[in-house]
């Protein structure tokens, strides 16, 4: 069986052959490492703060579950109030069905 060679192996053998790492890389990932802290620590401030809680995955999805847990309480709140202002409406029609003297009375104060 005839197999066309396939056109990474001269690259992968090429990759086999890593020169071993400078003596100094392990001096320059810590300076580098140092570098980031000493910025992180410049930026100050509310927008900082901010990002820092932010920057945890567990406290953000805290936040994005109180903010839909806020949501569901402000929409069950309306939906609340606009249902007792209807039995509310509800009421004051089945009290004018029943009673005609009271819609009279009503008239005579609101002219």
């Amino acid at each position: 069986m005839n197999s066309s060679p396939d056109p990474l192996d001269p690259l992968l053998d090429r990759w086999a052959d890593v020169p071993d790492p400078s003596p100094r890389l392990t001096s320059e990932v810590w300076r580098r490492i140092a570098e980031a802290e000493a910025t992180a620590h410049r930026r100050t401030g509310l927008r900082a703060g901010i990002e820092a809680w932010f920057s945890r995955p567990s406290l953000a999805a805290m936040f994005v579950a109180c903010c839909a847990l806020l949501g569901l309480f402000l929409a069950e709140w309306r939906v609340n109030q606009v249902q007792r202002e209807r039995s509310a409406q509800i009421a004051r029609s089945y009290l004018l069905l029943i009673d005609p003297l009271l819609k009279a009375n009503t008239v005579a104060h609101n002219p």
